[in-house]
């Protein structure tokens, strides 16, 4: 190996790091989803999510998916409920206020303030603010520090 080759490597390997680290990102695709203790319907529920909620995925059970939400609490949910298709964001405290467009300068949706948990599709990211669509297909900007994006 020589000297000139080492940061191609390095550039390989960030970039099959990268593309593995994304692939544990997962989102609620139905309109409820139970969260488990265990990986089966016979293990207590905990909490239900509602649509778009993220998660990180941390291990599989044949039909079960061990997961992680934005607090770092751990929970067991059906693989036939979520998707890594597209990403997803989680509002991360109350009062949260949405936008009709990349900055403050822009009004607030008519639906804003949200509250933490509100889970949201991610449409687009621009520079530190993110495009939105909730379940119901209403659409708004957030800044991007305000959201935890899976």
């Amino acid at each position: 190996m020589t000297k000139s080759s080492l940061p191609v490597l390095i550039s390989i390997a960030l970039a099959v790091l990268l593309q593995t680290t994304s692939v544990h990102a997962l989102c609620v695709k139905t309109k409820k989803a139970n969260l488990r203790k265990g990986p089966s319907t016979n293990y207590q529920k905990l909490w239900q999510v509602f649509q778009y909620m993220p998660f990180k995925k941390l291990k599989t059970n044949k039909d079960w998916l061990r997961v992680q939400d934005l607090d770092g609490d751990v929970y067991w949910i059906h693989k036939k409920l979520v998707t890594s298709k597209f990403k997803c964001a989680v509002v991360k405290s109350n009062k949260t206020n949405l936008r009709t467009g990349p900055g403050t300068k822009y009004p607030k949706v008519p639906w804003s303030p949200v509250d933490k948990y509100f889970s949201v599709k991610v449409l687009k990211i621009k520079k530190k603010w993110v495009h939105i669509e909730d379940s119901v297909g209403d659409r708004g900007w957030i800044y991007r520090p305000l959201v935890w994006i899976q």
